[in-house]
């Protein structure tokens, strides 16, 4: 953090210089802290900058030039979604900073810090990362600027990009630089993008395949002639070189040769997207852009990709590397093994940082999900595949908090990850794993190949509440609720043992228009758990409940829509406190649909689904304001929008009415001053949904505050 640490330790230079839009918390919920713990397991030297002031190149310079390169991230979320709402307004505090201070982070940081190291030291490698790098690998829709952007990497103008899940990658890197490779010649690193000349590929073995028409990737081969005596000869891609073919015998080729030969194929074949020019202009090639890159995100059979971005002599493509395999469980939980001071640095002195109240007592038992839920950017930077920490790894890590952390009075607040109860799930087949190529393995119902076992999470769940010094472990991550009706016994667990009376969980709407656009399971699945859950709860003579999340203004999602689920929620007695709009980040499928008014979850063309979605500023507010039907600021505008629907039969007093015809006196009116959404830490995801609260609920405190 300082020269005077690095002088104290008897360092003349850094080997990696991390630069973080964050404040520095040396616990494994944070990036820069994990970075930093990794490459100084593997021999390095490690300084961290946090969150410096970016208007000059000087901060960037305060420990020097790193030997090997500059690390830079925006944090742990993006800093567009961390200073602006989803009304694109300015944020009035920070949760990743001291005394949660807003504006201590640039808007686009990873873009202003590449800028600026580049500035203080022009010959230094940049390599940039953390979800925010991850979303804007690509061409990508940016909402708050409402156009596509370029590649975060011309941009920044980054040697190197990682992405998802980058331990190997990083370590791999740091060595490579380490024993003199020069940077821009490492390009086989898997997660991992970069800039190129127009039309370069790795080795002469490797082919290009152009995905324009607007289908699946790549276009059709014509099937061969049984009775040729030689192979036809075929056009080239776009950029393919020619050449004549070598003419060869007709032979009988076993099965498992063909698909061996299939195998080699793809692993050196590049598909080419639309240009950044033809995706910016079109939102139709936008959306299909969108399907294919989702569509090669399976690390078992994902193929790079190339992007052009620019024309004439000075065009540039992006060249995109297949995923990240997965970690294994020994490699994370040697991750997450290493020694974390677990606690912010000492240069913060007692400023309260509300991120770090939020983890302190929480514990990541996996990453990645396989939900697949398309408004969500997780599976985008994480991955589909669950990387699991074993039991005894997770044990170790609550002993951990119980003997280092002074303020632990024995409750860990969270078991859990992206969602609750993914740990250790996977599919039964490694061959079926790696050929698949669904979006989601529980949409539109569970993948029969998917193992929903909870008994690993129930057995965690017991030996960590017998830990001596643990009296309470509780779930504050959401519960994915369709996978839990499947183990009665873990719901029996979890009701009994592990909610603070409060249980996150995520229906996000009632209508199935708009569910089928999210790729969320129908409300039947939420009225079966909250059947389970209530009788568990009665049977532990708990007074419990369930705290789900909605998200107005989702793609897809009508006036009717949003009425039917205020309806509902009428009905159901939920007086939602906090409520999001829905907010597009960049490469979710859902953002997708915003902006292109197209479904990228099936065939993409010019005449295909047009998906619907309110973007006006007064649409938006309309559906936000149905969420909180109960709130009198909202009346007025309810009216306006039921009138407007021809709905003025909801309009009065009885039971079966949304709001009354009369607006209280003295009450306020959405949209005034101190009515806008409460802030709260999120991650990603998070920044999607928010609590309803039921009611009788009163003003108790949220169940676990992980984002």
């Amino acid at each position: 953090m300082s020269r005077a640490e690095m002088d104290a330790l008897g360092w003349d230079e850094c080997d990696v210089i991390v630069v973080t839009g964050d404040a520095y918390l040396d616990h494994p919920s944070f990036g820069m802290a994990l970075v930093g713990r990794l490459l100084e397991a593997h021999g390095f030297r490690v300084g961290i900058i946090s969150q410096p002031d970016w208007t000059s190149a000087e901060p960037f310079r305060a420990l020097g030039k790193p030997r090997l390169f500059f690390g830079l991230t925006a944090g742990n979320m993006d800093s567009m979604v961390n200073r602006y709402t989803a009304d694109r307004k300015i944020r009035s505090d920070d949760a990743y900073t001291p005394n949660a201070e807003a504006g201590k982070r640039p808007d686009r940081a990873v873009t202003v810090y590449a800028q600026r190291a580049r500035e203080a030291f022009p010959d230094a490698n940049v390599v940039i990362g953390s979800i925010e790098a991850s979303l804007r690998r690509i061409a990508h829709y940016d909402y708050w600027s409402d156009k596509v952007r370029r590649s975060v990497l011309p941009d920044s103008k980054a040697d190197l990009l990682i992405f998802g899940n980058a331990e190997r990658a990083l370590v791999d890197l740091a060595h490579r630089l380490h024993a003199g490779e020069d940077i821009k010649e490492i390009r086989e690193l898997r997660g991992t993008a970069f800039m190129v000349k127009p039309c370069w590929l790795p080795g002469e073995d490797w082919a290009e395949v152009d995905s324009l028409a607007l289908d699946r990737p790549g276009r059709i081969e014509p099937h061969a002639d049984p009775y040729a005596m030689q192979p036809e000869t075929t056009s080239g891609a776009s950029c393919a070189s020619g050449g004549d073919a070598l003419v060869q015998p007709v032979r009988i080729v076993p099965a498992a040769e063909r698909v061996a030969t299939r195998r080699a194929a793809r692993a050196k074949t590049v598909i080419r997207l639309p240009s950044y020019e033809t995706v910016s202009a079109d939102p139709v090639m936008y959306a299909h852009t969108s399907r294919v890159f989702h569509l090669e995100s399976n690390p078992g059979n994902a193929r790079a990709m190339v992007q052009a971005h620019g024309e004439g002599p000075g065009r540039r493509d992006v060249w995109l590397n297949p995923p990240p395999i997965p970690l294994t469980t020994p490699e994370m939980d040697f991750v997450y093994g290493l020694p974390y001071a677990r606690a912010p640095h000492p240069a913060y002195g007692d400023a309260r940082i509300p991120a770090w109240d939020m983890i302190k007592f929480s514990i990541n038992i996996m990453r990645g999900c396989f939900g697949g839920c398309t408004f969500c950017s997780i599976t985008e930077h994480e991955g589909r595949i669950i990387q699991s920490r074993s039991e005894e790894s997770i044990l170790d890590e609550i002993r951990d908090i119980r003997d280092k952390i002074p303020d632990f009075k024995g409750h860990i607040s969270d078991l859990g990850g992206p969602t609750a109860n993914m740990y250790r799930m996977a599919c039964k087949d490694e061959k079926i794993e790696k050929a698949c190529r669904r979006l989601s393995c529980v949409y539109p119902g569970i993948c029969e190949n998917l193992d929903t076992d909870h008994a690993p999470l129930i057995s965690l769940y017991r030996k960590a509440r017998a830990i001596p010094g643990v009296k309470r472990v509780t779930i504050g991550s959401g519960l994915r609720y369709d996978l839990a009706v499947r183990s009665p016994e873990y719901v029996r667990e979890l009701v009994t043992h592990h909610v603070s009376g409060l249980l996150k969980i995520a229906p996000e709407h009632t209508e199935e228009a708009t569910l089928s656009k999210m790729m969320k399971p129908g409300i039947g699945t939420y009225d079966e758990f909250r059947r389970m859950f209530d009788k568990y709860s009665a049977e532990a003579g708990k007074k419990q409940h369930l705290v789900p999340y909605f998200i107005a203004a989702h793609p897809g999602s009508t006036d009717e829509d949003m009425l039917n689920l205020a309806l509902w929620l009428k009905r159901n007695g939920f007086r939602p406190d906090q409520v999001q709009t829905f907010m597009p980040t960049p490469m979710a499928m859902a953002t997708t649909m915003y902006h292109s008014r197209k479904n990228p979850l099936r065939k993409v063309t010019a005449d295909s689904e047009t998906v619907e979605t309110a973007r006006a500023g007064k649409a938006r507010k309309f559906h936000k304001a149905l969420l909180r039907w109960h709130d009198p600021a909202n009346w007025p505008l309810i009216r306006e929008g039921l009138k407007a629907m021809g709905r003025d039969d909801l309009i009065g007093n009885r039971r079966d009415q949304l709001v009354p015809h009369h607006q209280p006196v003295n009450a306020r009116v959405a949209g005034a001053k101190g009515a806008d959404e409460k802030k709260s830490p999120r991650t990603a995801r998070g920044s999607n949904s928010r609590v309803a609260r039921s009611r009788g609920e009163g003003r108790k405190s949220r169940a676990g505050t992980r984002g």
